[in-house]
């Protein structure tokens, strides 16, 4: 009964901590178009929320004690690994391009539904190592759910 309990207290604050998470993402996106704004640059933007983002990381590092990699584990890592970094300036990019012209709410939700998409996807068909979870009818209908929510929220 007790490892239970733990194993529900446990998800319950990982699904407070991703929730949390997209809460930043949000926030974010309205951060940064504000620095648009002020800057009038969206690529200067994104360009300082990377440089606090690589600082934070730097913090994260250090207050962990983590150190640096070997050359066999960066050599041994896969090509697409490696790309992470460079999908993520498109997405700032992109989310401080489209903020002013759809809102917050809507952009948000349109990135939501897309990212349910590829997950599925991904999962569906174990791309970069992922465990195969193969399309189901419930996780069809959820990408559905999220699809309607984008037409419900939109302006």
């Amino acid at each position: 009964m007790r490892n239970r309990l733990g194993d529900h207290v446990q998800a319950f604050f990982l699904y407070v901590f991703a929730l949390g998470a997209g809460v930043s993402v949000a926030v974010q996106q309205v951060l940064n178009g504000g620095l648009r704004a002020a800057l009038g640059s969206p690529a200067w933007a994104g360009f300082i929320s990377y440089v606090g983002g690589l600082l934070t990381m730097i913090v994260v590092l250090l207050a962990l004690g983590e150190n640096l990699p070997s050359w066999k584990a960066i050599a041994n890592t896969p090509w697409w690994a490696w790309s992470g970094g460079v999908l993520g300036g498109v997405f700032i990019l992109l989310m401080i391009l489209l903020l002013p012209s759809l809102g917050a709410a809507t952009l948000i939700a349109l990135v939501v539904a897309g990212q349910m998409a590829a997950a599925i996807a991904l999962d569906h068909f174990g791309a970069f190592g992922l465990a195969a979870h193969p399309v189901s009818i419930s996780r069809l209908a959820g990408a559905a759910l999220l699809i309607a929510g984008v037409i419900l929220i939109r302006d």
